[in-house]
């Protein structure tokens, strides 16, 4: 039995209404690497029923504490049923980016059964029109409960269940079938009522060690408002003036270089619908690194963060909606050691960094970015990056969401998120994963999510909206690569401006957003940075073709719901002779297209 850390159980008792804490990864497979220039359904299987052995996520589920006297316990389990948590479903024709997106943002808005192990994945096949992507390849969509991974920890998990050679090595296969698990028995109700005795006693304890860790930090943090005479400046200003708390709290923070932002208002502050939008775009990390030679001291973090506000300055521009006050980021920050592994739970902290949305220069607002990414992460280090999960361990759950809601909320506009991947090449039972992109949650108050990660050269941007909040997904696509070209054109081979100074901001060109359009990659590959466009035609940027914006209401999605003639091309993911399971008509709100892939000829009889 492992007990959930305070952070963990805290995205528990967050979920509620259509608030779904869950973390997904979508990836894009070729099976014509696999053995054979093919891949069965059974192999599939078969591959994660082995991973399985290896990690402890996918055999683990909850158990409550009666009475909601403690925090649940994750236990071992050994009997899952491999075939409930992987489905097979497809795309109807003609299975191009769009209706990939449509689905994938569909099984996002499906809350997890708490009863299993907190995943499920989904082979998707079908995909015969993504530009880049060969005919019959398959998609894989994979989530969790975001109490039982984060960030990080995801990308461990994804890598244990790939492999770096699309060859199978048969000792490998060996030596994990012989791997033995260890369950967990059920444990009894006077235990778990002992357990809670105990653990609130440990929790006194350690409340009273972080009062005192608290004093010395306030007391060092004291120091250099006193030395600064910071703190008479406040106590007379309090006096004086009556200063309200965020002014209190921005003199405060002013002496670290950093002032505390009341985020303006947008669209993206309200409460999230039960819908889902989703999309992706990939920024060439050999452009990333372009622009580190030529902007001294960015990372691939401050140009990501940098490209995120130029699009949603561009997109809040269209809207008419752009406020003149910078939008504010919520930046997670990892506290994992050097040690890894995907069995540690949520090690993050939070800080909240401006976007500089409100500076047109892309260089300009590459350098804000900057500074800004360095005052919060030096607030952070100061106060010390534990701070919050020592403190959510020590304080009831309800008590944390209370403040979380009322504090930190308030605050931010956006959640953007980057991490670092996989360098090399990964394949899952032999097939080469093409493209990898997570996706993230949103919460009421914060209702847009950007999360990259970097997989084999590429920065694949993922970003997670309500459909209501943000209608047209291809647009917003469109402004992240026409913001990533500005800034690529803005800094490569041009000098640092200096920092200091403010100068008017200048409106970039139609053609310096086009000179390194062909740099950047939208999902999945990005050819060309000009198409035709047939006349009549409103353009926007999907996948790396052309296509019509959908309606603000997205009313598209309706053409996924009918049942289609299924695809001829689409026949390399198959299904072997393992019985089909109805599990998918009894999802609640399922479509027809996915009842209707117990029809479809193209899945293959095992021989």
């Amino acid at each position: 039995m492992k007990h959930l850390s305070g952070l963990d159980n805290l995205f528990l008792a967050v979920e509620h209404g259509n608030q779904l804490m869950q973390v997904a990864a979508l990836g894009i497979y070729d099976p014509s690497t696999a053995p054979g220039g093919e891949l069965r359904f059974t192999s599939v299987l078969d591959f994660f029923e082995s991973r399985m052995k290896q990690t402890k996520i996918f055999r683990r589920r909850l158990v409550e504490a009666p009475w909601g006297l403690d925090r649940p316990y994750w236990i071992d389990d050994t009997d899952v049923d491999v075939e409930y948590h992987v489905r097979h479903i497809a795309l109807p024709q003609p299975g191009d980016w769009r209706q990939l997106m449509i689905q994938v943002a569909r099984l996002h808005s499906r809350s997890l059964d708490k009863s299993k192990p907190l995943w499920e994945a989904y082979i998707i096949e079908g995909l015969d029109h993504v530009p880049g992507i060969a005919p019959g390849s398959f998609a894989l969509y994979i989530k969790f409960h975001h109490a039982a991974v984060d960030g990080q920890g995801g990308v461990e998990i994804i890598r244990a269940i790939h492999s770096l050679s699309p060859t199978l090595d048969p000792e490998e296969d060996e030596d994990l079938s012989q791997v033995a698990i260890v369950a967990d028995r059920n444990p009894t109700t006077v235990e778990l009522c002992a357990r809670a005795v105990s653990h609130r006693a440990c929790q006194l304890l350690d409340g009273a060690r972080l009062i005192a860790d608290l004093g010395k930090r306030a007391a060092a943090a004291g120091i250099g408002l006193v030395a600064s005479g910071k703190a008479m400046d406040i106590s007379k200003k309090v006096i004086t003036r009556r200063l309200g708390v965020a002014e209190m709290a921005a003199e405060m923070t002013a002496s670290f270089g950093e002032v505390l932002h009341v985020r303006p208002h947008t669209r993206f502050d309200g409460k999230i619908s039960a819908h889902r939008v989703v999309d992706v775009a990939g920024l060439s990390l050999a452009d990333c690194n372009r622009i580190r030679q030529q902007v001294e001291g960015v990372t691939i973090n401050d140009i990501f963060m940098a490209t995120a506000g130029g699009a949603l300055r561009k997109y809040l521009e269209l809207k008419g909606d752009l406020p003149g006050a910078s939008l504010i980021a919520m930046m997670p920050i990892s506290t994992r050691s050097g040690r890894t592994g995907g069995d540690e739970g949520n090690q993050v902290a939070m800080a909240a960094v401006p976007l500089a949305t409100d500076i047109a220069d892309p260089h300009r607002r590459l350098l804000a970015v900057r500074r800004a990414t360095r005052r919060g992460k030096s607030i952070s280090a100061i106060l010390g990056k534990d701070l919050p999960a020592r403190l959510i361990e020590v304080l009831p759950a309800m008590v944390v969401e209370q403040v979380a809601r009322s504090v930190l909320v308030p605050l931010v506009n956006v959640t953007i998120s980057n991490v670092h991947g996989p360098d090399e090449a990964l394949y899952l039972a032999g097939a080469k994963l093409q493209m990898f992109t997570p996706v993230s949650i949103v919460i009421d108050g914060v209702g847009l999510n950007l999360t990259g990660l970097s997989y084999n050269g590429t920065l694949w941007v993922c970003f997670v909206s309500c459909r209501k909040m943000l209608p047209d997904p291809g647009v917003f696509v469109k402004c992240l690569t026409e913001s990533f070209d500005e800034l690529l054109a803005a800094t490569v081979g041009k000098p640092e401006p200096n920092a200091e100074t403010k100068p008017a901001a200048r409106r970039t060109t139609a053609t310096s957003r086009s000179v390194h359009s062909k740099a950047v990659g939208v999902a999945p590959v990005r050819k060309t940075a000009a198409t035709k466009v047939p006349p009549g035609t409103k353009a926007g940027v999907q996948g790396s073709a052309v296509r019509k914006v959908e309606p603000a209401d997205n009313k598209g999605d309706a053409m996924v719901r009918k049942k289609v003639a299924p695809p001829v091309a689409s026949r390399r993911v198959s299904r072997g002779p393992r019985a089909q399971k109805p599990e998918l008509a009894e999802l609640p709100g399922s479509i027809a297209v996915e009842n209707a892939v117990e029809e479809r000829p193209a899945v293959k009889k095992a021989q």
